[in-house]
């Protein structure tokens, strides 16, 4: 399965068409969205998405109770609160922000995952800790490193590639 994982999209909806219209050319399952949407006006942009999408929720995420009501009203699109545990055809996802480090190790750490997704950082990584996959996929807005970025995870190769977008 080809899942696609986003970030720290920060209301920068020029971005988020890209994502949209680059996971939607890979032909992704399913996409996961690590956090950071900010305001509620973002979320019916993911409509165009042809995959499910199961989002948390980050630290600069406001208003969260009109975010839900967004979610609810954009179909195929879901927010689990601050962690989601997804299971992906049998490869076990452990879905959050990032911000709270400690909680972020003891996910990696723990070994109960094939794969620990988070955001936060806005610097994207794909590696590994023991069998453990961890992927960030960077900022899809841009902002602070001046790259918007995405992932794109197979799970039947157990491995995520960074995908830039431009600008």
């Amino acid at each position: 399965m080809l899942i696609g994982i986003i970030s720290d999209t920060h209301d920068n909806l020029p971005m988020i068409k890209k994502a949209v219209k680059k996971l939607n050319e890979e032909n992704v399952a399913l996409v996961l969205h690590a956090g950071d949407y900010i305001s509620p006006f973002v979320i019916p942009k993911f409509k165009a998405l042809n995959a499910k999408l199961i989002g948390v929720f980050g630290n600069n995420d406001g208003d969260h109770e009109f975010l839900k009501k967004r979610f609810s009203e954009t179909e195929n699109c879901e927010v689990r609160g601050r962690f989601a545990e997804v299971n992906a055809e049998g490869f076990k996802i452990a879905l959050l922000h990032g911000d709270e480090t400690e909680l972020l190790n003891a996910l990696i750490k723990c070994g109960g995952f094939d794969a620990v997704v988070h955001g936060h950082s806005h610097a994207n990584v794909s590696g590994r800790i023991g069998k453990t996959l961890i992927v960030n996929p960077g900022e899809a807005c841009g902002y602070l490193t001046g790259k918007a970025t995405i992932a794109l995870l197979d799970t039947t190769k157990r491995e995520a590639k960074i995908v830039e977008l431009n600008l």
